[in-house]
């Protein structure tokens, strides 16, 4: 007797302001730490796929950039990712909080009344709101996108996110599977290593460093018990060079220590980690260099 079961896969486009939890929330979805997570602006760079996969079922999340007005030809470029994500979604997830103003990127939120994929819209923290707070935020957002079916949750306590997971697969299409089953990502180990450093970057340093900043894989050899990678810490001027790398290399060995233990974690396995600096002067505006980093595609 063949089998007949119904396959669903889809595509689930996490998209909202910067600081609302959503690298928070796909790594809740997914169960895996695939976003790095940090309290500023801007940590999310990339799009980023997190795939779940089950016998009759693929969910394939995206995490993406913060919504801003860009400055420079780099944020161009990570706003595209967030407008791609919005046109290519089978089920758009718009995730806000309990003390962002409504309004912000209003454009964004007009986009989200006029497009025909369903429109999950998730309050998230939860649990630094109360129950009357909560309410008046809920009603706000119904005004807003009528459309939407609206989810309160707390991604960091993992609550309602059942509910939130049930709807979406109820939503997905019936599709056969977008990627292998055993795939837990579109990225390649190299993009997980430059997260890692990246991250410690965002929490070590102040003010603009993190921003002009790149982070680069030049070396990734991996050995039955150990990986040895090289990396190279991109920087706009000599001056933020010279505060990357710190009193006697202070800074860089502390944010190098900080990623080795991270990446052993995550890789399940040794890791060498050599870390070097360099200038490479407007990288954030150069067409070439956003290219080679990932973030222009062809």
């Amino acid at each position: 007797m063949e089998n007949n079961k119904i396959h669903k896969a889809g595509f689930v486009n996490i998209i909202g302001n910067p600081n609302v939890g959503k690298s928070t929330l796909m790594n809740a979805l997914v169960g895996e730490r695939i976003s790095i997570v940090t309290s500023k602006a801007q940590t999310t760079r990339h799009r980023i796929m997190g795939i779940v996969n089950g016998e009759d079922y693929q969910i394939v999340y995206s995490d993406t950039p913060g919504i801003l007005v860009p400055n420079y030809r780099l944020q161009e470029s990570m706003m595209q990712f967030v407008d791609t994500a919005i046109g290519d979604a089978d089920i758009i997830l718009y995730v806000t909080d309990v003390v962002e103003k409504s309004m912000k990127n209003s454009d964004y939120i007009e986009k989200l009344r006029n497009v025909e994929s369903p429109v999950l819209l998730v309050i998230n923290k939860i649990d630094l709101t109360n129950q009357d707070a909560l309410e008046e935020i809920y009603k706000k957002w119904q005004t807003l996108v009528p459309k939407a079916e609206i989810f309160p949750v707390s991604a960091t306590e993992k609550f309602n996110l059942d509910s939130l997971f049930n709807r979406i697969l109820e939503l997905i299409p019936e599709n056969p599977a977008w990627y292998d089953k055993d795939v837990l990502t579109d990225r390649n180990l190299r993009f997980f290593a430059s997260e890692i450093i990246r991250e410690k970057i965002l929490l070590n340093y102040n003010k603009e460093i993190p921003y002009c900043t790149e982070v680069v894989i030049e070396s990734f050899k991996e050995k039955d018990d150990i990986i040895h990678i090289e990396s190279l810490i991109n920087v706009l001027r000599d001056s933020q060079k010279g505060i990357i790398i710190g009193n006697k290399g202070s800074s860089l060995k502390k944010v190098g220590t900080q990623a080795r233990i991270d990446m052993e974690s995550f890789f399940e396995k040794k890791v060498f980690l050599q870390i070097f600096v360099k200038v490479s002067q407007d990288w954030r505006e150069d067409k070439r260099k956003l290219k080679q980093f990932g973030y222009i595609l062809d």
